[in-house]
């Protein structure tokens, strides 16, 4: 597959020509209200999208929090819309992101497990998301957006599954997880931070990060007030080790970790100031949620949903999330309809004037009509499907959720693998998947065992490849990203 004569496709596909230029013709019926409709590109919105990493659904004041202090978050949920049946689409790092950036199931960019059967990617990975997948930023770069991703990224860390390959204008951040340093593996380079694609870093100041992180993400906002502009802040916290900066350290009544999630709080009320400042406030769409949910350790809480990170339990990858945006989003309001990392993608282009690539499936839906709290609005879903590694292991459809039987798979083990069990949950009654009612409902395990093998053949499961995946990118020779004198900082 030709990556440049994809990218020309998709760009005449969405109506802007190489140069940027929109084509003639193609403007017409393609934008909303407050999408560009005088030709001027300040007219479009703007999007942030925060996405936290292991922080749990009970983590949040708004989402039950009484540990953690989150007054800006919590203020950004006054102001908008809380989802409480939002979902990523796994319950680790690498997939889950995989999903944001393109609008699809991991199994179908095969970013599900890197190389060696591991659950995410490490360092000197041979794979990455492949470039001739089309990102969220690419899909808004056409469109004339300024684009920039700060944090961790971990979906490849050679040149050519960077961020700034991937559609970002600019990133500042750290490729992979922070605890991926030199400590962890013998082959692993010291945990490094990059500018654009040097290091300019190692190990990276990890008690200063959320602090940097935001200043470079206002620097960025700033610079860019007056065009159509796109971040991605994917937080390296509170992934473990837990780390802020002097001003929280020691200040929560949750130790380490609620010290970085009341700094992210803080990095939060900063950007939503500076909207404010700038007078750009009711032009911009925030995002905020997380990667997955809280582990089983370590002082996350997932409550009131069972299940940890890592797992398809509902506490591994159903995660707090709030969207702001004045006078489109109605303030104080929440919606329990499913929605999902997936649905990021086409809803931003949709609003920005354009949609996602119709070359190839993408699994993401259009959810304007969830966010604008429009009267009997559904979700778009008839299903969704919780995997763990390459493994089917549950589906949900409306209020239902039905775990699969499977055998458990437990690594470094000599003994046969254990059997799960079939069983059925009402999430509306029963959010934390207490009571299995499925011997009260054939029907509804039938169909849900129909939706769960349009999946399979679909996407795949274990020992079964599905008729619709793509290919991950890989390089020959990985190398480690390394610092050099000659590259140290300057913005």
């Amino acid at each position: 597959m030709n990556k440049n004569l994809n990218r020309r496709n998709f760009l005449r596909l969405v109506g802007v020509t190489a140069a940027g230029a929109v084509l003639p013709g193609c403007a017409d019926g393609l934008f909303s209200g407050f999408a560009q409709s005088t030709g001027n590109p300040v007219d479009k919105p703007n999007f942030i999208i925060i996405f936290c990493d292991d922080l749990g659904y009970g983590d949040i004041g708004c989402f039950g929090s009484k540990k953690h202090r989150t007054p800006n978050i919590d203020r950004m949920a006054d102001e908008g819309m809380s989802f409480t049946s939002f979902y990523v689409t796994s319950g680790v790092c690498t997939p889950s992101r995989s999903s944001l950036m393109t609008g699809c199931y991991p199994r179908r960019v095969n970013m599900h497990q890197s190389g060696k059967n591991e659950w995410v990617l490490f360092p000197v990975a041979r794979k990455g998301l492949n470039p001739n997948e089309i990102t969220i930023a690419e899909v808004l770069k056409a469109q004339g957006y300024a684009t920039a991703c700060v944090g961790k990224w971990h979906l490849g860390d050679q040149p050519k599954f960077l961020p700034t390959r991937q559609g970002f204008d600019y990133y500042y951040g750290i490729p992979y997880s922070n605890d991926m340093g030199a400590r962890q593996r013998s082959k692993n380079p010291p945990l490094p931070l990059l500018r654009n694609e040097k290091v300019i870093e190692a190990p990276a100041d990890q008690n200063t990060l959320t602090k940097r992180y935001t200043e470079e993400v206002i620097k960025f906002i700033t610079a860019n007030k007056d065009k159509p502009f796109f971040v991605y802040l994917p937080h390296t916290m509170p992934h473990n080790p837990v780390h802020s900066s002097e001003n929280f350290r020691g200040k929560s009544a949750n130790d380490g970790y609620g010290d970085c999630v009341e700094e992210i709080d803080w990095s939060t009320g900063q950007i939503l100031e500076t909207l404010k400042k700038l007078g750009i406030d009711d032009r911009t769409l925030v995002v905020f949620t997380s990667d997955n949910g809280a582990a089983k350790r370590w002082g996350g809480s997932n409550l009131p949903l069972s299940g940890f990170k890592g797992g398809t339990m509902e506490g591994g990858m159903r995660e707090p999330c709030v969207m702001r945006w004045p006078g489109k989003i109605p303030a104080g309001k929440t919606c329990d309809e499913l929605a999902s990392t997936l649905d990021l993608m086409p809803t931003l282009a949709r609003l920005a004037g354009t949609k996602a690539p119709t070359d190839r499936i993408i699994d993401g839906k259009n959810i304007w009509s969830l966010m604008t709290g429009k009267k009997g609005a559904k979700s778009p879903h008839e299903a969704f499907y919780y995997y763990k590694i390459d493994q089917l292991q549950a589906v949900r459809s409306g209020k239902w959720k039905l775990h699969l039987p499977f055998k458990i798979k437990k690594r470094n083990q000599k003994k046969a693998a254990s059997n799960a069990p079939l069983k059925l949950y009402d999430l509306e009654a029963d959010i934390g998947e207490t009571t299995n009612i499925a011997s009260r409902h054939p029907d509804v395990v039938k169909r849900l065992l129909a939706l769960a093998e349009k999946a399979r053949d679909d996407l795949g499961d274990v020992g079964r490849k599905g008729k619709n995946q793509r290919p991950a990118g890989w390089v020959v020779t990985p190398k480690p990203l390394l610092f050099s004198e000659k590259s140290q900082d300057s913005y």
